[in-house]
């Protein structure tokens, strides 16, 4: 596994930052559909240079995947591959493009819990060819599908992940933070390390605030109060929850977690 990262990556591509930033001023997670058609129209759109083009077709891929349309996100993955990778400036470009078809097959794949075991091989090329592009951001996402998947080996994948993080000072790539220890604090937490899960939830709480998103912050901070709940340390959960609900009072993760912290215990008559 050490061997995924250990070729001399390339400069950064100059448009990468513009790439990124692109993309995500079109994603919207909470309506693929939309997102659907703004990535097919971006990758059709002759204005875009042929790489860019390849890279909105690889954002379109993973738009149709999230809505359960497997095969088709697949074929749009072929067809750039098979349309041979364009290399608008030099070959890390190509490398960055070859990354993003794995990462999004592997992404694919990984949800499918038959398939499960195909993404591997497939996240771990990814890791490569992200590398090769000189592509921390890449890196890390592949690296994050790989602690999720790879059953035995997450707190591997997460450790190579954090080595990455150590060498960047790009916000939008610090960003990988909260999700990666996230993560691990969820696999620490379902094997009954729930201290070990308490740190890692409350450095993603740490990374959110610092460059995640408010989604993020959400998130990241209703899984220290879920953690203080398993670790018996209820008030604390229960007034970080009530603080979630404040902002946010529709959320049914919070009223479910607000209402097993308050749920009165039956008595005997009852």
């Amino acid at each position: 596994m050490d061997d995924s990262t250990d070729q001399v990556p390339a400069e950064p591509s100059r448009h990468r930052g513009d790439e990124q930033q692109m993309i995500d001023r079109l994603w919207d997670f909470r309506d693929p559909a939309a997102s659907e058609e703004r990535f097919r129209e971006a990758a059709d759109d002759d204005t875009h240079t042929a790489h860019v083009r390849a890279v909105m077709a690889t954002q379109l891929a993973r738009a149709l995947g999230i809505q359960g349309r497997a095969a088709e996100a697949f074929d749009v993955l072929d067809s750039t591959a098979s349309e041979g990778i364009p290399a608008d400036d030099v070959e890390r470009d190509a490398a960055e493009v070859r990354a993003r078809i794995a990462i999004e097959r592997g992404r694919i794949l990984a949800a499918d819990p038959e398939r499960r075991p195909e993404a591997i091989p497939v996240l771990t090329r990814a890791v490569r060819e992200a590398a090769l592009a000189g592509s921390p951001f890449l890196v890390l996402d592949a690296l994050h599908m790989l602690a999720l998947n790879d059953a035995g080996h997450e707190e591997e994948w997460a450790a190579e992940g954090f080595d990455v993080l150590a060498g960047s000072r790009d916000p939008r790539v610090l960003r990988w933070g909260v999700a990666l220890h996230n993560n691990l604090g969820w696999t620490k937490h379902d094997a009954g390390d729930a201290l070990a899960a308490l740190h890692h939830f409350e450095q993603a709480v740490d990374a959110a605030d610092r460059y995640g998103t408010t989604e993020q912050q959400h998130v990241a901070r209703w899984s220290v109060a879920r953690c203080l709940r398993t670790i018996g340390r209820a008030d604390e959960a229960l007034e970080l929850q009530r603080e979630l609900a404040r902002a946010r009072p529709d959320d049914p993760y919070v009223q479910a977690e607000l209402a097993a912290l308050t749920e009165v215990e039956p008595t005997i008559e009852a």
